[in-house]
């Protein structure tokens, strides 16, 4: 499969908020794979740690969160992030490193979809956890 933009795949989140190069694989309404890496200009870089930079974990949730609602795939529906369940952070990323993200559903209750997420670097699980979006 080639590379999917995630804005035509109904990701309502806009530049300089899109935290999702491309789409690796999905299965509308199950699963997505995405990836992302952050370059070293990014601003946050500058702060957060500046003799260590690192991504910070509420940016790598988001990209977990953004993935989850591609994974979503519900045509006109756009998605909010409700919840954070049991985000685990299992080592620091860097600048420039590539991403790995992954979205899993487990579960829909009414309008509430919850998904097991992942994030690998180089083959290694540096983030995990559930993230709940809610139909906006």
């Amino acid at each position: 499969m080639s590379p999917l933009d995630p804005v035509s795949l109904g990701l309502p989140h806009r530049e300089p908020f899109i935290f999702v190069d491309e789409v690796i694989a999905m299965a509308p309404g199950e699963t997505a794979e995405a990836r992302k890496v952050f370059p070293p200009e990014e601003p946050f870089f500058r702060g957060h740690f500046p003799e260590d930079p690192l991504v910070p974990g509420v940016i790598l949730t988001e990209a977990l969160a953004q993935t989850a609602g591609i994974a979503a795939g519900q045509p006109g529906k756009a998605f909010r992030l409700s919840a954070i369940r049991g985000m685990k952070f299992l080592r620091p990323v860097r600048p420039a490193e590539e991403i790995l993200l992954s979205a899993k559903k487990i579960m829909v209750v009414g309008s509430l979809w919850q998904f097991e997420v992942e994030a690998r670097v180089a083959g290694q699980t540096v983030a995990e956890g559930v993230v709940v979006l809610s139909e906006a």
